[in-house]
Order: structure tokens, then sequence, then C-alpha cells
């Protein structure tokens, strides 16, 4: 057998070496986002360990090539095209397109009102109203929203936090009244809130009695609704605010632990909720670095599940995810690059083993996506499905000396971060202190410098620019949508019984001061009797108040 190590020293000296020397390389030095040196060639000497140990697979510990054991062989990932602006109306009719279209699943973008917890008539929404996504006050906005789409055979993703819970209880409330069982329905909730003390900031109460809305939610689904992931630990906001691929593994990971812990302490077996946690990451620009960050994730959630968790059920073991390609990274100029760069993120999620996919729209650097821009999005994935051939294998990229060479470096650095976290009293005591703040904080500045002194190219942005006229057929939310929103909700007041939905707002304000009890199917009392988002929550915030965000310089 040939001495590698040795044949690879040879070729650096005197090929390698002396090529250098007559023309130099583009950079004194190639890294990744995490601080990964790339080396200029890879062979079997860089992957270290045992294969079984460290890959295993597909569909068995510790799954680093994939959760399933036939992957795309069996079926698609989910297609998913993250929807949602104006009326209820408005977005049901995205919905219904998107559905005709060949989308295979529903993923709902709620406007800031709703995410934090505000009606549309409450002052603090005024110019917010429909503009991020939909607005939802009521069981009547939901009612409107999922109009003539059968929740029973529709997967539906929720981006929601604060009011995940609320959100959730509207969805089955809706299923209900069309005659499909808490049983029958799937989809997610992100529900994930110490992610916004440190990424994204939509956050209402402070972090306990947060952490208990989550693990009521887990202890629900577990027992009602089955088929329903009731979080989806996200790294995609922690990855958006400027981190680096490692951070995003580590924090997003070490959230997932804080979650374990809670529902730990409240008294659930790790094996009776664990099998239904799901996460969500960013795609960013780096193939060959996302792709090993997806499959370093996968291993190092598996060790811990096993190993500090004693868990025992393989599915709970398993990190399943969802993704969406990097919005941070889509330029208002020249919008037609965004294709190029969204269609190899959405490669790179596929060689990485998504489970689920949301591809970004060219124009979303300027306004909500038009139509147009959203069928793009979509088939986008549709070629990649069916066309490219790339999900005939399962981890096609397994095996690449530098793919597993990265998945080694970026686990280890993963591990660093969550074991620093750890002697700090784990994530909650972590952002009390400001250290993922700071760090995500410190690699968004380099990242930004890099990008000014163009060590970072950005086609079109700070290289290879033109003179280009504005783009046309930009999507604008009406600004009659929030007139419309005050006059649903008016009516739901004058329509409703005011009385029952007091009496169960009372008795949820009543509740929540008990920590032993389970607001969830309080809440799902409340919103059957029309009680609105705004009043669900403020019954929650008399009684557990507002956090107030630690500013980290």
């Amino acid at each position: 057998m040939a001495d590698t190590k040795a044949d690879k020293a040879r070729w650096r000296q005197k090929t390698y070496e002396k090529a250098k020397g007559k023309a130099g390389e583009r950079y004194p030095e190639f890294r990744t986002s995490s601080g990964v040196t790339m080396e200029p060639l890879y062979t079997p000497d860089d992957v270290e360990g045992a294969y079984e140990e460290k890959l295993g697979f597909p569909g068995e510990y510790p799954f680093t090539r994939g959760v399933q054991p036939t992957m795309y062989r069996g079926r698609f990932w989910t297609m998913r095209q993250y929807a949602g602006f104006g009326t209820a109306d408005d977005a049901n009719q995205r919905y219904h397109y998107l559905l005709k279209s060949g989308q295979t699943g529903l993923s709902v973008a709620f406007d800031l009102p709703t995410q934090l917890g505000l009606d549309a008539d409450d002052p603090e929404a005024e110019g917010e109203v429909g503009k991020v996504g939909v607005s939802i006050g009521s069981l009547a906005d939901m009612e409107e929203l999922f109009a003539g789409i059968p929740l029973g055979k529709v997967s539906t993703s929720m981006t929601i936090n604060a009011t995940a819970p609320i959100l959730l209880c509207l969805y089955a409330a809706v299923g209900e009244k069309n005659g499909v069982a808490l049983e029958q329905l799937s989809g997610t909730v992100q529900n994930d809130i110490l992610k916004e003390y440190m990424a994204r900031g939509t956050y209402i109460y402070p972090p306990a009695p947060s952490l208990r809305l989550i693990t009521n939610l887990f202890a629900f689904c577990a027992k009602r609704v089955p088929k329903w992931n009731p979080i989806s630990i996200s790294g995609y906001h922690i990855r958006e605010a400027g981190s680096t691929a490692a951070q995003e593994i580590a924090f997003t990971l070490a959230d997932g632990i804080a979650y374990v812990d809670a529902a730990l302490k409240a008294g659930l077996e790790v094996d009776e909720f664990a099998g239904r946690l799901s996460f969500f990451f960013n795609v960013h620009n780096n193939f060959l670095e996302e792709i090993a960050k997806f499959r370093a994730a996968r291993r190092l959630w598996a060790r811990i599940m096993k190993e500090r968790f004693k868990a025992k059920d393989p599915r709970s073991m398993m990190l399943r995810f969802h993704s969406q390609t990097a919005g941070s990274t889509l330029t208002a100029q020249q919008v037609d690059n965004n294709v190029v760069r969204v269609a190899l993120q959405a490669l790179a999620a596929v060689m990485g083993g998504t489970q689920s996919l949301h591809t970004n729209s060219r124009d979303e650097a300027l306004a909500l996506p038009s139509e147009e821009s959203a069928r793009l999005a979509l088939r986008t994935q549709q070629v990649i499905a069916y066309e490219s051939g790339v999900g005939d294998v399962i981890d096609p990229m397994g095996g690449s000396y530098v793919v597993e060479r990265m998945t080694d470096e970026l686990e280890a650095k993963a591990q660093d971060y969550i074991r620093r976290i750890d002697e700090m009293g784990g994530m909650v005591e972590a952002i009390a202190k400001g250290y993922p703040q700071g760090e995500i904080q410190d690699a968004a500045y380099q990242a930004q410098r890099d990008v000014e002194e163009k060590r970072t190219v950005v086609v079109g942005m700070n290289q290879f620019q033109v003179k280009e006229p504005p783009p046309s057929g930009l999507l604008r939310v009406d600004e009659a949508v929030e007139r419309t929103q005050l006059e649903r909700m008016k009516k739901l007041r004058a329509e409703r019984d005011n009385s029952a939905a007091q009496r169960s707002v009372d008795v949820l304000r009543k509740a929540a001061a008990n920590p032993d009890e389970n607001l969830i199917p309080l809440i799902l009392d409340a919103v059957k009797a029309y009680a609105t988002l705004g009043e669900i929550s403020d019954a929650m915030r008399d009684v557990f108040g507002e956090h107030r965000e630690h500013v980290v310089l």
C-alpha cells in the first residue's frame, strides 16, 4: 500500500510549492467562516477514526450520513416556501397558489405584532400590521388563513416563538372545526425562545416562564398531537445575525440541551418527547462547509442525546432539520444573481441531508416575494430534485476527504463552545452573561470588514458592479391592510360572546400563577371562545412580566 502521507509531502514540496512560487495564489491563506484553514489538497491521511464510530450507515447511530435509511430514494425532502403577508385572505390566496405549483408543505410567516402578542388595534402595532407576515389576531383570522386547505393532509410549519402556544392552539381549533382531529395534525411550531434573546428579539416574557410554556407544549403535544413537532430549535437566525458555521451548530445545540434539561426538570421522560424535537438551520454560501456543518450537527446531537441524556430510543438521537437559504447573502444589486446563490445553497442543503427546505426568492432584499419570484424559488428545488440526480445516492459527499475533515473540525469547534457554555451553567446563564451575543457580534463585525475590504467578494455589490434601473414588479403591502384588520378586530369584539372570552382569559391568568399547571389546554379554551391573541398574551404578561434586553457592548 502506498504511503499517502509521504507521497503528499513529496507532491507538496516538489510540485505544488514550485507552481505556487511561480504564479502565486489568490489569497495568502484560505479559511472558512469558522476559521477552518482550507488546505490545497486532502488525502486519506486527513481523515481519522473508525468508519463505524464516526460515520456508520444512514438511519443508524450516529446518523452522520442521514437520519433515514433510504433518504431521498424513498421520498424527496418537503418543499416549503415561507409565505405570509397582509390579511389572512391575502396569505390564503398565496398558499393555494403555491400548493397548486407543487409545494408539498406550508410555511407561515407572521407579522411583528402577531409575533409579539399584540392585536392589530394595539397602539404599539401601528405601522407594522401585515408588513413582514400575515396578521393573525383571533380564531376568525386563522379560519380565513386556512380556508379550503386540507389540514389533515398538509404539513404546516409556523415561524413563531413567544406566541407559539397560542398559534398552535388556533391551528388546532381550525382543524377541529373542519373535522380534523388533533391526532391527525402534522407540522412544526418554531417555539425557540432562547435564540430570540441572543439573535432576533421577538420575545415577550422572561426566560423562566418562557421555558415553562415550551415544556407545557412538549407535554401537550406528546399526549394530544403526536405528529406535531413542538419546537424547531433554530440556528437560522443565529447565522443571520452574523455567526460562523461552528457557532451556529454550537449555540443551536446548546439551546437544545437547555430545552431537554427544562423538560426533564418538568418531569418528562427523555424518550417521551425527544423524538419530536426538530431543528432549523441556515444554508450559507460556502458550499463544502455547509454540507460538513449539517453532518457534524447530526453526529454531535446524537452523541449528546445518547451520552449526556441517556436516551434509549434511536429517534431521540436523530437530528431532523428544516433548512432555509441565507437571507443575509441576498443583494439588492443585480437581483438575478440571487437565483444562482439560492440554487447553490439549496444544493448544499440537499447534499447535507435536509428533511425540509425553503428557497428564498430573488427579490427578497427589496420586498416581499412576488408570485413569479416565489414560483421560481420553488422551481429551483424541483429542478434539483427531479433533474440533478443528487437524491439518487445517500450522502453523496460522504467519503470526500475534505468534507470528512471539515466535518471533524466543525464538530470539534462546536464541542468547545458547548463546553464553555456548560462551564457557565448552561445556555440560559450564558445568555444572561451576554456570551453568545458577544461571540456573534464579533463574528458579524469580522465578516462585514471582510466584505468592505474585499477579502470576501460579493458579486455585483463590492465587485463586478453595473449601473441598473430600479427593479419593477415588486410586491408592496397596501396600507389599507391595517385599516382592514382594525375593522375585523372591531367586528369580532362586537359579535363574539365577550363574557365567555373574558372568563376564559381570567381562568388562564389565574392558572399562570400556578407553576405546576399546564397552560396549553386553557389557551385552547380561550382561542375557541374567540379571545384575541393580545388578550391571551396580556393575561400571561400580567403574571410573568416582560423581558428586558441584556445589552452587550
